[in-house]
């Protein structure tokens, strides 16, 4: 594409940077200068953020774990962002590359929504049942995620970095206890939750903890003095610091925090309000979107796939409503066939054997980075759902699969072959991968995450399941229909929940009413959605643009269009702001 169609681009991505152009300040910047701000980004950022660089292979942060919560990292923080927007904001972008005007629009876009997160105190409410730090250490700590366990220095980085998560920890639990006296505090039913999670790591024998798991994963190569001297200090970790730690925290939720949960389940319910729940939604879509026009979305989007999931229930010859078909699919133990869990790893590796000749005829690019699929952590398990993990950038460590086994003769396939496009191939491996790999990026946007984009690709490759020879079967059609209601449910409880009034219960059933997902998977989903407002919309707001774009495309280009080539288009630039993307895509439809 050429610059000046895409200077289009920036003219609404920068449009809140007019009056800065007139500024005596304006940097006239060349390729190196705007290189020099976005390699002095990544570097800063991966300071503040040490366990981004170590989930990106990078280990030169790995005893590192700084108190997010404390007033000098949050001060730290903002000054982070509101420097390198005044500093992109300065910048002419008439001599860059195409690349390079994305990546000071995505910057803009980034500094700006971060520091909107600012102005509210959500940090008194740290801990949840699902996407709060505590959980992502605790996968850290197994020794087999992104923390190497390679060397002494490793094994003696994690020791130090385990001190600052206690801090951290402790410093979380006094959030909270102000948070109760000021109303930022946690549903009832999402403490419940929480508390197991604390509590299964709060005792036992320290040779069995989570925490003590790297010790038995010592190299060969190991002295036996080394060997010994890290086999006590772990114990002691273990011992003195983790199991008291988690202890402390097992009696102030069971006992001070559970008694003053609240009793409503939607965040307008909290000092909060709409006004955060609004931030929310331009954080997860990228888009300007009220929450109105998303309830009304999808309840629309709903009632067409019900039309759809009415065709298959009879095509299979299934006597009974809709309703009763859901059940029907949720309690079918024709459709349970495993008794032994790496079965399920099996039934997974199956289906991408079945794809491979497919993705050659869709996929021009794919992605070198090696890929496995594993049983989800068993401290995990209980409450987590499926969940793709990023290989690293050197490409050493896999990208990885993970799907929750916790009763495998309860392990339902019939949505498990859309779940597998979605977390799998060609979703998030392929999408987050191919942006690691791509070196045309800069540092920073290989590893960027824009929920809107990136489950928005993960849900649209959900759709070329047909494609990919896949969906033989009229029951995994249907598990695939009932993935997409699934996302289509979601704007409508979301919404629901933290913008019109309803409660856990209200939602669990509209839920129950139309989708196919056992009851206790809903529960968990409805916990979800209450945890992390607006999170859940983003996977059908970029599926549906995505979708827009493919067919706009194929409209506009006729016989010139080439799928391959779309999801080129798509796929290389790394997660962006939704808007940017239509732009790009428009900008090649238009020069092709």
């Amino acid at each position: 594409m050429k610059n000046a169609t895409y200077s289009l681009i920036l003219l609404l991505a920068l449009c809140a940077c007019k009056d800065s152009s007139k500024s005596e300040n304006v940097i006239h910047a060349n390729n190196t200068d705007l290189a020099q701000i976005l390699q002095n980004y990544s570097e800063e950022s991966y300071k503040l953020n040490p366990i981004e660089a170590t989930n990106a292979g990078d280990n030169r942060f790995n005893a590192e774990f700084p108190n997010a919560l404390s007033k000098a990292y949050k001060a730290e923080k903002k000054a982070f962002y509101e420097k390198y927007l005044s500093e992109i904001k300065a910048i002419d972008t008439a001599l860059l590359t195409d690349v390079e005007q994305m990546s000071v629009a995505v910057l803009k876009w980034d500094c700006e929504i971060n520091l909107k997160e600012f102005s509210y105190k959500k940090d008194l409410m740290p801990i949840d049942q699902m996407w709060s730090k505590n959980l992502d250490f605790n996968q850290l700590a197994s020794g087999t995620n992104a923390q190497p366990f390679k060397t002494v220095k490793d094994y003696n980085d994690w020791l130090k970095r385990v001190d600052g998560y206690l801090l951290w920890l402790a410093t979380a639990q006094e959030q909270m206890k102000s948070g109760i006296t000021s109303g930022y505090v946690l549903p009832k039913s999402l403490i419940k939750k929480v508390i197991p999670q604390f509590e299964t790591l709060a005792e036992g024998k320290v040779e069995d903890h989570l925490f003590y798991a790297p010790i038995h994963l010592f190299p060969e190569s190991f002295s036996k003095a080394d060997k010994m001297s890290l086999t006590d200090a772990y114990a002691v970790m273990v011992k003195d610091k983790i199991m008291p730690a988690y202890k402390g925290m097992t009696e102030f939720l069971k006992n001070e925090y559970l008694p003053a949960g609240r009793d409503t389940d939607g965040i307008n319910a909290t000092p909060l309000g709409d006004s955060y729940y609004s931030h929310q939604i331009q954080k997860y879509t990228t888009t300007t979107m009220t929450a109105d026009e998303i309830h009304k979305l999808g309840l629309s989007e709903v009632a067409r796939i019900r039309k759809e999931m009415e065709a298959v229930k009879t095509e299979v010859g299934f006597k009974g409503d809709l309703n009763a078909f859901f059940e029907h699919v949720r309690t079918n133990k024709d459709l349970m066939p495993f008794t032994e869990r790496s079965q399920v790893i099996a039934f997974y590796d199956s289906i991408h054997e079945v794809m491979k000749p497919k993705i050659n005829t869709l996929f021009g690019k794919q992605p070198k980075t090696p890929f496995e699929v594993r049983r989800t952590e068993p401290f995990r398990e209980k409450s987590a759902a499926a969940n793709y993990s990023p290989g690293s950038l050197d490409g050493t460590r896999p990208g990885i699969f993970y799907t929750p086994i916790p009763d495998v003769e309860k392990y339902n396939v019939f949505d498990k072959e859309d779940l597998f496009l979605h977390e799998a191939i060609p979703g998030h491996h392929f999408q987050i991968s191919l942006a690691q790999e791509n070196n045309e990026l800069p540092k920073f946007r290989k590893t960027l995450w824009y929920s809107a984009y990136g489950e928005g690709w993960a849900l649209y490759t959900e759709s070329m399941g047909k494609e990919l020879g896949l969906y033989k079967d009229p029951y995994q059609y249907f598990g695939m229909l009932s993935s997409e209601i699934h996302r289509a449910i979601r704007l409508v409880v979301d919404t629901g929940l933290h913008a019109k009034g309803w409660t856990r219960e209200q939602a669990i059933k509209y839920s129950l009413e139309n989708e196919a997902e056992s009851e206790d998977d809903i529960i968990s989903e409805i916990e979800r959605y209450m945890a992390n407002p607006g999170q859940a919309l983003s996977y059908k707001i970029g599926q549906l643009k995505l979708l827009e774009l493919r067919a706009r495309a194929k409209d506009k280009m006729g016989d010139a269009f080439d799928i391959k080539e779309f999801h080129n288009q798509v796929l290389e630039t790394g997660c962006i702001p939704l808007q940017l993307l239509e732009n790009k895509i428009d900008a090649w439809i238009k020069e092709s």
